[in-house]
């Protein structure tokens, strides 16, 4: 990688980026989403993940925003998004969302990694916050509005406060503010050299994300016996389905026998009780007149 030139970071992070963005945009998890072929199952796993990625993100950016290489991207208000994430999965999942999410292993690398940098390497943060930030504030609304109209989610925005940046006004200016922010940072080429890097790894951080969201879409989660789950409740009405079934069934099998059993044995005995009824149908015919 060339050493620092008068190439301005923002510029230099997008251009060396722009290979492992595209990788990651193609994988085949974001290929389905840019499709609107999302489910609702997907989706709450995707949602789930970030959720991991954005508490460690900013658990560390909150303990280096005086650092002078990390404070000029350190947008908290505007940018902060575990708040809304939280509220996107009591959403989806209720009030006990904490304990039916899991961090699986591919996003715990990248928390692993998020931590590591944020206590070890802080000027690295940098490269994690233009991937992620800027990311949200470009594709991400491409998502949001792929994510409504998929899953038929509500237009007043419940389901995707992830997606919503009330604390920015216009985008596109607040993106302009960031990067020249970026530009301002004081570092040498060797800091920058390590700032590119990360921002690479970052991307492929992602795809290793991706393409685990897409396994567990494949696969199905396993439930504690080892096989596919289903929901609970479609167990519970198929077993009261079968149940009622069963004894319905027995019931009319009953009833048929006990008529059968009912009825007179010999053919003469047939013959005088439908004289009988005969009889007794013009009998209450003619009464009723």
């Amino acid at each position: 990688m060339a050493e620092r030139t008068t190439q301005d970071l923002s510029e230099a992070l997008k251009e060396t980026t722009k290979e492992v963005h595209e990788q990651a945009e193609n994988t085949q998890f974001m290929k389905s989403f840019q499709r609107g072929k999302v489910s609702l199952r997907e989706f709450k796993l995707y949602l789930a993940s970030l959720y991991y990625i954005y508490s460690a993100l900013e658990e560390e950016s909150e303990r280096n925003k005086d650092n002078p290489v990390y404070a000029p991207v350190y947008f908290p208000a505007e940018l902060n998004r575990t708040a809304a994430l939280e509220k996107d999965l009591e959403y989806f999942y209720g009030p006990t969302w904490r304990w039916e999410i899991q961090c699986h292993e591919a996003t715990q690398k990248y928390v692993d990694r998020l931590h590591h940098v944020g206590q070890h390497e802080p000027e690295l943060l940098v490269a994690h916050a233009y991937t992620r930030y800027l990311g949200d504030l470009s594709g991400g609304q491409i998502l949001k509005k792929i994510a409504q109209n998929s899953l038929h989610l509500p237009k007043t925005g419940e389901g995707l406060t992830f997606f919503s940046f009330p604390g920015i006004t216009n985008i596109s200016k607040f993106k302009q503010l960031y990067r020249a922010r970026m530009n301002t940072i004081p570092m040498d080429a060797a800091t920058e050299k390590r700032i590119l890097e990360e921002a690479e790894k970052t991307f492929q951080l992602n795809i290793e994300v991706f393409e685990e969201l897409q396994r567990l879409i494949t696969k199905g989660q396993p439930s504690a016996n080892g096989s596919a789950s289903q929901p609970k409740q479609e167990l519970h009405t198929r077993g009261v389905n079968r149940a009622h079934s069963t004894v319905a069934t027995a019931e009319n099998d009953q009833t048929q026998m006990q008529h059968r059993n009912m009825l007179p044995s010999t053919p003469l005995l047939r013959l005088v009780l439908a004289l009988f009824f005969v009889g007794a149908t013009l009998a209450v015919g003619l009464y009723a007149f």
